[in-house]
């Protein structure tokens, strides 16, 4: 190596850690100390390893880069932006215009700046996942390895690799100490997940001082024990020895790999150095000058990019990137040439489009008094299009036999290890590991989904809420729904679950009412491209509605919509349901219509989807002159009252559930037609 190359490499590096010093200063807000330890880090894996071309950020084998302690931002702002990384948009169209600007970089922090607090998928073009929420990001890199491995298993044919590409996720203390980074290492270390590559910030530094306060494990022996490949770098300043270990990690095969990297936070701050203030607060003006001259650098100069810095990126990350981008996209066309049908589906599958035909097989129920569980509705529903949208995978956390989401037909088979083109995926019992592993899965454009009861949503909900803030077309499919699992008690009985999930913005909720529901409320999931959603499932068989006698169930599809209305009689009162109480509402309805009352049936399976419909339609479904309503839900009142208004009632629970069977439930906590006729006609003044 040259005495050239090695000041370039210098420059580049301090130029990286003056302009995160300098933003972080500027912002008066943010965490210095980090890019200033790691920028050698960064540095090595892009100008050095990755392959990534900045002309076109979304190209399907890139490498993927995941900056896991997102508070760290200005490291992939600063890289970003020295690449020359181009901006894409949420069509996938190239922008022609750089995804970070120097502009952007000055107003760190700020309104509209494509700089932000922390990495944001959906904002920024060259970050591959939202971070911030420690562990985060590092268990979401977890379903992007997995991501990798289905489609080399699917797609990879003798002489054409078209996926292999590698994950490296830099990731810190806070990462490690929270649980979701343990259930993802695990799942992660059981599957051999070899494309995948850690590297810890070993710094022993948090916000509250030393690690020595709170985190004394033997992270090594910890990860030796997941079965990963553990490797150490003494010193995060050596290029060499990083470079080399990254080296290695490219060879091992069938483990993924950690390296424990050992940095100063605040490097070169002659004050602040291995201390948390240089952590989460600007360094002061005076530390910062005195840290340029330990840097050689302007002591004067802000947001300061030498010449050559950009020219020595563009020789060796764009160089590197834009060829491998060339030599797959020529693979790719000799690919399509040999399998077209399978190219097509990589570009389907890329666009996030769906097949056509895709719901060519969508079952249709009949009328049934006894009916069918919602969860075995789902079951049959995901068993008719898998087959047919073959990048549709996912599976359960430990609870495929409860919650009915294993694909069964001939072709699914089982993701492992050895298996990588299987289709049903084992999570274990790591409810927030699997929500952050779906995202990591969706971020690959696949399209997962994956299960648990309802009332374990709060176990998945950081990474729930990350789907929304992503706008990932990830889909949650809970089940046991209400107080369909009675002797359970209430620590598997939902309360509040619903309107907790109703509450994130962006997040579509459909609790279906019947079989033939539960076949619309797919039928909308997955259009969806933007959004996430949760269906939410009863355990206990539905009565499946004559859909000759009432509305057909394609109103699903607007939210909320009139199954049964007054016909002999002036409506005077409106029943609000959805799910297992949409059956409820129909028998009280019928019971009021032969009192001479006239009731309307509204089933209303999504708040949200009902809510964006147009104000005529939703004055249609409910008039609001029809000031009589009750809304009837197995959950918490808490938001009916937007429905119902100040006249209304409902009928829900104010209170956890107990152990007992249903049908003792039901009657204790009012879920029956005698007690909803019973409300009706008090709300009319007919008691």
């Amino acid at each position: 190596m040259t005495k050239d190359k090695e000041e370039f490499d210098q420059l580049a590096i301090n130029t990286i850690r003056t302009l995160s010093i300098d933003a972080v200063q500027q912002a008066k807000s943010g965490h210095p100390g980090t890019p200033m330890a790691l920028a050698p880090l960064v540095y090595t894996i892009w100008n050095r390893v990755m392959r990534f071309d900045p002309a076109d950020p979304i190209w399907p084998n890139r490498d993927r880069f995941v900056l896991s302690n997102g508070h760290a931002s200005m490291l992939l702002w600063s890289v970003l932006h020295l690449t020359g990384t181009q901006a894409v948009n949420a069509e996938y169209e190239r922008l022609g215009k750089p995804a970070v600007t120097l502009d952007d970089i000055r107003g760190f922090r700020q309104l509209d700046s494509k700089a932000p607090g922390h990495p944001e998928y959906h904002w920024v073009s060259g970050v591959e996942a939202t971070t911030g929420p420690l562990g985060q990001g590092v268990a979401t890199s977890v379903g992007m390895a997995i991501a990798r491995k289905w489609l080399a298993g699917r797609y990879n044919k003798p002489g054409f690799d078209l996926f292999d590409y590698n994950m490296y996720v830099v990731c810190g203390d806070g990462d490690l100490m929270e649980g979701v980074a343990s259930e993802a290492a695990s799942l992660a270390g059981h599957l051999g997940l070899d494309d995948l590559c850690w590297i810890y910030d070993n710094n022993h530094i948090t916000i509250e001082g030393s690690t020595n306060l709170a985190f004394s494990e033997d992270v090594a022996t910890r990860f030796q024990s997941y079965h990963w490949n553990v490797m150490r770098v003494g010193d995060a300043n050596d290029l060499e020895g990083i470079e080399h270990a990254l080296a290695a990690f490219r060879l091992t095969k069938g483990r993924p790999t950690l390296i424990i990297l050992d940095s100063h936070i605040g490097y070169g701050s002659p004050h602040k150095v291995d201390t948390a203030a240089a952590h989460g607060e600007p360094l002061g003006e005076e530390e910062v000058r005195l840290t340029k001259r330990a840097y050689h650098w302007p002591e004067e100069a802000k947001f300061l990019v030498p010449d050559g810095v950009r020219e020595h990126f563009a020789a060796g990350f764009g160089a590197r990137g834009a060829q491998a981008h060339k030599d797959w996209d020529d693979l790719f066309a000799a690919f399509g040439r040999q399998f077209p049908d399978l190219a097509v589906e990589i570009a389907q599958m890329q666009r996030r489009e769906l097949p056509s035909g895709w719901d060519r097989d969508l079952p249709s129920f009949p009328a049934d008094a006894k009916g069918i569980a919602g969860r075995d509705a789902s079951a049959q529903v995901l068993n008719s299009v898998a087959p047919r949208i073959p990048w549709l995978l996912g599976g359960s956390a430990d609870l495929g036999s409860s919650t009915k989401t294993t694909l069964k037909f001939a072709a699914a088979g089982e993701f492992e290890s050895a298996t990588p083109s299987g289709r049903n995926l084992h999570f274990g019992i790591r409810e927030h590991a699997m929500a952050a592993i779906l995202n990591g899965l969706s971020l690959s454009k696949l399209r997962p989904f994956g299960s648990t009861f309802l009332i374990f949503s709060d176990y998945a909900r950081p990474a729930i809420r990350l789907s929304a803030i992503m706008e990932l077309p990830v889909i949650y499919v809970f089940t046991h729904d209400a107080m369909g699992d009675g002797e359970d008690g209430p620590t598997h009985q939902p309360v509040e679950q619903l309107i907790s999930l109703r509450a994130v913005p962006g997040l579509v909720v459909l609790r279906p009412g019947d079989a033939n529901e539960v076949v619309e409320a797919y039928r909308y999931i997955l259009q969806l491209r933007h959004q996430p959603a949760a269906i939410v499932l009863s355990r206990q068989a539905l009565p499946t509605f004559d859909r000759g006698k009432f509305a057909s169930a394609e109103g699903v599809s607007r939210g909320a919509y009139i199954l049964a209305d007054a016909i002999s009689s002036p409506l005077e009162l409106i029943l609000i349901a959805s799910g297992s109480e949409l059956s409820l509402a129909v028998e009280a309805h019928e019971t009021l219509t032969a009192q001479g009352i006239g009731t309307r049936v509204v089933s209303m399976p999504s708040w949200d989807i009902f809510d964006h419909q147009p104000q005529t339609y939703r004055d249609s479904v409910l008039p609001p002159q029809a000031s009589a309503r009750i809304a009837i839900e197995q959950g918490s009142t808490l938001g009916w009252e937007r429905y119902v208004g100040g006249a209304g009632r409902v009928i829900g629970m104010h209170t956890f559930g107990a152990s007992a069977p249903l049908k003792a439930l039901q009657n204790k906590f009012g879920f029956e037609p005698d007690r909803v006729v019973a409300v009706a006609r008090e709300l009319l003044g007919r008691a």
